[in-house]
């Protein structure tokens, strides 16, 4: 796996549009995310547990497998929740996928970090491997001690996951990744919708969150 995501950088440093990525969704990295999720962790639209996967874990990756190469695999909605948002009184909309959707996703977001992890500056600290709010935090404060700063702005875009633009999104990747059977995942994971209350509701939009945290 080190192999193949070295040769993965070694691409975008050659500027070049990635091939063969589903290639690397197989057994071992489905297997890999599994051993990662949280074995406590909610269920999704499935019901189905960790616990209850690992049961006959090595089989159903193999079927797992068989059904994305024939493009049978498709991703089930979203169980939607909510959860106190911080530093307010409203609610944040988190989606649980079905337990082989996170699988799949995790695969797949490993592969995308090995592109985009590259391209990030290094004063970027949200949501990036081996770094948190509290490194940003330290960052910020070295550099008003340090230089001549009038004003810090906190700025956020309000609803961004909630609204993304799917068709931008995709244009977005194909900058990068040549591997039309892997954007072709990625739009039915975009449009496999969303059940809260029972009730099925289309994503023609957005993104949810929440699906893939380890702890």
């Amino acid at each position: 796996m080190e192999t193949e995501y070295t040769k993965i950088s070694e691409l975008m440093e050659n500027h070049q549009r990635i091939m063969g990525l589903m290639n690397r969704v197989n057994a071992e990295t489905l297997k890999a995310v599994h051993n990662r999720q949280e074995a406590k962790k909610a269920a999704g639209t499935d019901k189905v547990t960790k616990y209850e996967y690992a049961q006959n874990l090595d089989g159903n990756l193999e079927d797992l497998v068989k059904r994305m190469k024939t493009f049978s695999y498709k991703p089930q909605p979203v169980r939607r929740v909510y959860i106190p948002k911080a530093g307010s009184d409203k609610m944040r909309p988190l989606g649980i996928p079905a337990y082989e959707d996170k699988l799949v996703q995790g695969a797949m977001a490993d592969i995308l970090q090995e592109i985009y992890e590259p391209k990030f500056l290094d004063c970027s600290y949200g949501f990036r491997p081996g770094r948190d709010c509290h490194q940003a935090v330290a960052a910020l404060r070295e550099t008003i001690f340090r230089g001549y700063v009038r004003e810090v702005v906190d700025a956020d875009i309000k609803g961004f996951f909630d609204n993304v633009n799917h068709e931008w999104l995709i244009k977005f990747l194909e900058h990068d990744i040549a591997d039309k059977n892997f954007i072709r995942y990625i739009k039915r994971f975009l449009i496999s919708g969303v059940m809260e209350d029972g009730k099925f509701i289309e994503s023609d939009k957005g993104t949810p969150q929440g699906g893939l945290c380890y702890m």
